[in-house]
């Protein structure tokens, strides 16, 4: 059988042509060899990103290893999620996405509030309704991970970073006030933003924006409008005579004096 005759495979023909980040494959088995079992799943972006789950027993590992090790000296942010559908339908979404969406389907003929019900926790994946993320970044090389930690319902904690990175103190704060996830052993968890007696965690799905319902999201902003102006440019009538009018009570004002 010639050359030109030889099968080829589809498969193998679509790998050959898939771009390789050796950059970011390296950090992801670098971080596999020190980690073991404590990286769970990681997704790159050839050329964009990458993203790391851990287990939560080797959250400050990671954040360890990555800053002495790989070079991470740079802490972006830290924040979490919770992947939940909200409880109270689409009624707390914006008004202008439930129209643009009213009379949309998915592939499957299914309504988009029946694929909606369904929890997807992005890239990297996740077992669990919240999760914590974090973002740091190796300046030099122009490289970033983005971490993320499965948080249980049954315990909404995990180690804090602030002894390695000390800047996700104010962050691991947000978290703390907007999720209800503690981070053991912060040095000083306290509201930022909320009054100290507030009640609940505003960033839950499951946490009523009454505001929302009160009016409809986004709400009407009374503005009162801007005169409008003639072709030329020139004011109306009646704001041209009303500015007249006080030009002229100037000039008499200035005549008495």
């Amino acid at each position: 059988m010639s050359s030109t005759d030889t099968p080829t495979d589809d498969s193998q023909t679509e790998d050959a042509a898939a771009p390789i980040d050796n950059a970011r494959n390296d950090l992801v088995a670098r971080l596999t060899a020190h980690l073991g079992d404590g990286l769970i799943e990681s997704h790159v972006t050839p050329g964009d990103d990458l993203w790391v789950r851990v287990a939560r027993d080797s959250w400050v590992e990671a954040a360890e290893f990555s800053r002495t090790d790989l070079g991470f000296a740079y802490f972006s942010f830290l924040s979490g999620i919770d992947w939940m559908p909200s409880p109270f339908g689409r009624d707390m979404d914006a008004q202008v996405d439930l129209q643009l969406e009213a009379d949309e389907t998915d592939e499957a003929g299914t309504d988009k509030d029946d694929a909606n019900d369904t929890v997807e926790s992005g890239v990297a994946g996740g077992d669990t309704r919240f999760q914590v993320f974090a973002r740091v970044n190796d300046v030099v090389n122009g490289l970033g991970i983005t971490f993320k930690v499965d948080v249980p319902t049954s315990d909404l904690s995990v180690a804090s970073w602030v002894g390695i990175y000390p800047g996700a103190d104010w962050h691991e704060r947000e978290c703390w006030e907007m999720f209800g996830i503690t981070f053991t052993d912060h040095p000083g968890l306290r509201h930022l933003y909320l009054p100290g007696e507030f009640e609940g965690n505003p960033l839950r799905k499951d946490y009523p924006l009454l505001a929302r319902r009160m009016k409809p999201w986004p709400g009407i902003v009374d503005v009162e409008q801007m005169p409008e102006q003639e072709p030329d440019g020139d004011m109306p009538a009646a704001d041209s005579a009303e500015a007249g009018d006080n030009n002229e009570a100037g000039d008499n004002s200035g005549g008495d004096a």
